[in-house]
């Protein structure tokens, strides 16, 4: 009976010990890791601020009437062009005319008045002088003699006014342009008492158009003036219009709690496509460089997963506790900076490794607002951290200003094989906080 027991502990003792060893063997064998790169390249990178807006010539010139009367002639129509001082429509004059006669009846009703109030004043001033007529007849006399002098002066007023009034029966473009409306037919009559009726709206040079947009408080910063432009309108779809940004208005305009400026850009119009009034679909160019390193922003997303940086934070105290010299100057362990190897003494083995990897990475708080961190693959497939300084940033790609050289290959997302083992890296699944684990 005894026997039998032993027999078994011993079964099962050996059982333990081969399923020891067969967990140690699992999980000691080593994970593959494949990563998915893109290359640093030369190229062009933009940075834009889109806006939609309206097409208007740079002058548009309402023409009106300041006097009251009906239209007797018109001498243009819609889309003419017209020369500055050139005559567009008349009123008839009748009524004026009228006036004008009653004026100058007038003017010399008052200086009879004048002639006559002036003879007297210098009859009895004579007088006066000779003590021969009372004080209060001399002042009467002189009133009335001023008086006459004003009469005169507010009749003359009066007639000049009713010529001025004679030539407003003549319409005139006041600029060389185009007429874009005309609001008035023949025979029509135009009132203007209260306020100046419009006759006609001219647009001084319809090659040279503006489109006013409407930006975002949050984009207005970036948008400054002889900024490049390009936009495109309906009529049109398969072309783009250029132009340029000339004038960033500080009036703001608020509608439903969103606050937007009023940018006008500057649009060319040799062959006069554009039509005042069209919707311009527009894009700014706030930022462009050409000829500079760009890197797809995929790679300054990308974080190692957890388990393959304890995989080489366990790898490294692996080389320190050996204490070996010979192998801390070895390559390091897949997956390490390549290059970086062990230094000092066997007692601290792997640490210059170690100290080469975090430098200015210990802390994700320790990065400047303009740097960022990498992994680098290298040609023999290991990978290690970069710190890059970046430009232009428009949400795609970013402007490389140091820290990598063109044609390197950096890494946007890693995986573990899994038929080595259960474990898998992954790809911005998990991000380590505060110091890195290695």
């Amino acid at each position: 009976m005894k026997k039998r027991i032993l027999i078994i502990v011993g079964i099962v003792i050996v059982v333990a010990a081969a399923a020891l060893l067969s967990l140690r063997f699992f999980r000691e064998k080593k994970v593959e890791y494949k990563f998915d790169t893109v290359k640093v390249e030369k190229g062009s990178i933009t940075n834009t601020v889109t806006a939609t807006g309206t097409i208007q010539a740079i002058k548009t010139i309402s023409v009106g009437t300041q006097v009251s009367g009906l239209i007797d002639k018109i001498y243009v129509d819609f889309n003419d062009v017209v020369k500055k001082g050139q005559v567009l429509a008349k009123l008839d004059t009748t009524a004026l005319r009228a006036q004008l006669d009653q004026s100058r009846s007038q003017v010399d009703q008052a200086q009879a008045q004048l002639n006559y109030q002036k003879a007297t004043y210098d009859r009895l001033k004579g007088l006066y002088d000779k003590n021969l007529i009372a004080q209060a007849d001399y002042d009467q006399a002189e009133f009335n003699y001023k008086n006459a002098v004003a009469s005169l002066s507010n009749a003359k007023s009066a007639l000049d006014r009713a010529k001025v009034n004679i030539g407003y029966a003549t319409i005139y473009s006041p600029i060389d342009g185009v007429v874009l409306n005309r609001a008035i037919e023949l025979g029509q009559t135009v009132a203007a008492s209260f306020s100046t009726p419009t006759l006609f709206s001219i647009a001084n040079d319809l090659t040279q158009m503006q489109v006013q947009t409407s930006v975002d408080e949050a984009d207005i910063g970036k948008v400054k003036n002889d900024q490049r432009v390009e936009f495109t309108v309906d009529a049109y779809p398969d072309l783009k219009f250029k132009g340029s940004v000339s004038q960033v208005r500080l009036q703001p305009t608020t509608t439903n709690n969103v606050v937007t400026y009023t940018v006008i850009l500057s649009a060319p119009n040799p062959e006069k496509k554009l039509m005042p009034g069209m919707t311009a679909s527009a894009t700014i160019f706030v930022e462009e460089k050409d000829s500079t390193l760009i890197l797809s922003g995929k790679a300054m997303r990308f974080t190692p997963s957890t388990a393959y940086l304890q995989t080489m934070r366990a790898e490294m105290k692996k080389m320190r506790a050996s204490g070996n010299r010979e192998r801390g100057a070895t390559a390091p362990p897949s997956g390490m900076p390549a290059g970086a190897s062990a230094s000092g003494s066997a007692a601290s083995g792997g640490a210059g490794y170690q100290q080469a990897s975090m430098t200015g990475f210990g802390q994700r708080g320790s990065l400047a607002a303009n740097e960022k961190m990498v992994w680098v693959k290298e040609e023999n497939g290991r990978v290690h951290p970069a710190r890059i300084t970046i430009g232009i940033d428009n949400g795609t790609n970013v402007e490389i200003l140091s820290g990598l050289r063109e044609g390197q290959d950096v890494v946007v997302s890693m995986s573990g094989d899994k038929s080595s083992s259960t474990a898998s890296g992954t790809s911005n699944s998990s991000r380590p906080r505060g110091p890195f684990p290695f």
